[in-house]
């Protein structure tokens, strides 16, 4: 674990209104702890069952984020203690979101994944399928009570050309500014534009990403 990479970041951040979300997949309980002891809070993982079990045994204050493809039979294992889901692709998985949070006594926030980057491996939906799932949202919210959304997510092309990067990160931005006026989503919980890891989030805090997944930068290579 980088502790100089974390106050490097946590400085740069500061007064940004930018949300700083450890990724820590595959990384031991112990790498977390030392980072939790320096102040951080949010940590996201890729895996459920991972998860699971570090949730177990770490703190209870963590604010843990689902950052992975989530399958719907998976829900119900995480939906007692996740924060935030990242990467809803399908309107099947918010329904399921809604069921297990009801069941759990809470509302749980999830971000919807637009993808953005050329590769066909990544997840999400395109602007129409996120206008599409809105639709059915609205049509139905008042069975959807317990799940709500709070913003979009999305993983950049893996490149290094950098303006490639920033147009699709624009791209994001724009989308996302036009759903944030919308007359069922303009409300105060529709703020997170969550886009940028450790090789982009600089660029991507200058398109207008609120909330950056950092891996790499504070726990090193996973191997």
């Amino acid at each position: 674990m980088n502790k100089q990479a974390w106050e490097k970041l946590h400085e740069e951040l500061a007064g940004k209104g930018v949300t700083l979300v450890a990724v820590s997949k595959k990384k031991p309980a112990s790498d977390i702890k030392e980072l939790y002891d320096l102040g951080q809070r949010h940590f996201g993982e890729n895996y459920v069952q991972e998860l699971v079990e570090k949730q177990a045994v770490l703190p209870q204050d963590i604010r843990w984020h689902y950052i992975g493809h989530l399958q719907s039979n998976k829900v119900k294992e995480i939906a007692s203690f996740v924060y935030l889901i990242h990467a809803v692709d399908s309107f099947k998985l918010l329904v399921e979101i809604n069921k297990q949070a009801l069941k759990n006594n809470r509302t749980i926030d999830v971000l919807l994944q637009l993808h953005i980057a050329d590769e066909e491996t990544k997840f999400g939906m395109d602007e129409k399928e996120i206008l599409s799932l809105l639709d059915y949202y609205e049509a139905q919210k008042e069975s959807l009570k317990n799940v709500r959304i709070c913003g979009l997510m999305g993983m950049s092309t893996f490149t290094d050309d950098q303006e490639k990067v920033r147009a699709e990160f624009i791209r994001m931005r724009n989308f996302f500014n036009l759903l944030a006026g919308t007359s069922f989503l303009g409300q105060p919980q529709f703020a997170i534009c969550s886009m940028g890891m450790s090789a982009d989030y600089q660029l991507a805090i200058e398109e207008g990403s609120t909330l950056v997944r950092i891996g790499r930068m504070l726990f090193g290579s996973r191997g």
